[in-house]
């Protein structure tokens, strides 16, 4: 039921960040008197889901979702049409229209994306809020896995800044070390302060590695509200409602230094203490190969830590919006820039519908989902504005070139561009869903 919760999110936001797209280059070359012969969502090999002809426009859908395209009178795109452009030049085609008209047609879909990323943005801050974890509120310090062992933290470290700079929101340390390829991390531990050095071989692995590697430290509060299907706690006996307390006979201040407890008896059977009611009651516990209980707890219940919250009226919520927009397409242009870096083997982690999938919750939040769709819709215009024959920005380059030189590239360079390019770009979602695949089965 997640993975398909997941895939009509993925599927939903998709479908609404493609139209909007595309409605920006259909809309330009309206603007500017240009057929446009086909309007679609997904792309439709051989046949379509639906379509329906309004005046001169074909709608419909597709039914591969890898996209969309809007069928501009003239233009060698997806389509291909090279038919059509061995006729002479008709005043409504895309050909025949001046350079600067051709651009704006081009970026059209781009401008589109970012507008819908910015009012999307404006909408979910004036309709939430915003809330974080400020750094300094995480009292109780830090849990850190493997990855951020080698790093060199420890449990219960405090952050204190990142090459030297403090990062106000807790949950952003993580994306500021890798998005600023940061060298150093400054901690306080005990009544120490620790400077600790990020060599590139640990910085690799931090951009591979499951979240979280930092987490904020709760106490031990640990106050059962589910069963998980396979359920040592549930088999031995406890009950909803049930609060462990021991452990082996050991009391805990945190919640890790009890999960690192049980899993020293992983496959072995241990005594664990819990408070029914106002009875105290011990269970002989058969631990499983996860080293779990197989329950949970309520979160909010056993952290105390205190959250910050931002309200935006109406008028705030817009440049707030704007701010959220450009500020996560700079850290998304920084992550894009880690890809080509041999060092951080940052191109291992590139991912395709599978990975983008999982970003989505596995229960529908709205929050949640328009605020990764705004994120996409960004992923979206940056990738389309890349001087990558076959993509928008390919056009926009051949476009600047004839403004720029007063010579318009030939038709025959620009149908061997396009295939070239679509042939990249087929190569780049193959290489990004084949590593989907292989992780699948060696994670």
């Amino acid at each position: 039921m997640t993975v398909l919760i997941q895939a009509l999110q993925l599927i939903l936001s998709l479908s609404i960040l493609v139209i909007v797209h595309e409605f920006g280059h259909f809309i330009f070359a309206k603007l500017f008197k240009c057929r446009v012969e086909k309007f679609y969502l997904f792309f439709n090999p051989w046949f379509s889901l639906f379509k329906k002809k309004i005046g001169e426009t074909e709608y419909g859908v597709g039914w591969l979702p890898l996209g969309g395209y809007v069928k501009i009178a003239g233009m060698i795109d997806e389509s291909m049409d090279k038919d059509q452009m061995k006729q002479p030049a008709e005043p409504w085609e895309f050909r025949s229209k001046p350079a600067w008209q051709r651009l704006f047609i081009m970026v059209g879909g781009v401008f589109f994306n970012f507008v819908l990323a910015i009012l999307i943005y404006s909408a979910v801050l004036f309709t939430w809020g915003e809330q974080y974890l400020p750094t300094e509120n995480a009292k109780h310090g830090i849990v850190v896995n493997e990855i951020g062992e080698k790093i060199g933290l420890q449990n219960g470290d405090m952050i204190l800044s990142v090459d030297g700079n403090e990062v106000d929101d807790f949950n952003r340390i993580v994306p500021t070390i890798i998005l600023d390829q940061a060298s150093s991390i400054q901690v306080q531990r005990d009544s120490q302060i620790i400077n600790l050095p990020i060599s590139t071989e640990v910085f690799a692995e931090l951009i591979k590695a499951k979240p979280p590697v930092i987490a904020a430290r709760i106490p031990f509060v640990m106050k059962i509200v589910s069963f998980a299907k396979v359920s040592p706690a549930r088999d031995a006996g406890f009950e909803l409602g049930d609060e462990v307390i021991k452990l082996n006979g050991k009391e805990f201040a945190y919640y890790d230094e009890f999960t690192a407890e049980l899993k020293k008896h992983k496959e072995k059977s241990v005594p664990v203490t819990v408070l029914r009611d106002s009875d105290t009651l011990n269970y002989m516990v058969r631990i499983g190969e996860s080293g779990m209980l197989g329950v949970s707890f309520d979160y909010n219940v056993a952290s105390d830590l205190e959250l910050a919250t931002i309200n935006y009226g109406l008028l705030e919520s817009v440049p707030a919006g704007i701010n959220k927009g450009v500020s996560t397409s700079g850290n998304y242009l920084k992550q894009f820039k880690l890809i080509f870096n041999p060092d951080t083997k940052a191109y291992e982690s590139l991912g395709g519908f599978i990975s983008i999938g999982k970003i989505f919750p596995g229960r529908w939040n709205w929050y949640a989902f328009w605020n990764m769709s705004a994120f996409l819709s960004i992923i979206l215009a940056i990738m389309n504005i890349l001087p990558i024959p076959a993509l928008d920005g390919g056009h926009v380059m051949m476009v600047l070139w004839e403004l720029i030189t007063r010579r318009k590239p030939s038709e025959k360079f620009l149908e061997y561009a396009q295939t070239i390019g679509m042939i990249l770009l087929l190569a780049l979602v193959l290489m990004a869903n084949l590593n989907d695949v292989i992780r699948l089965f060696t994670n």
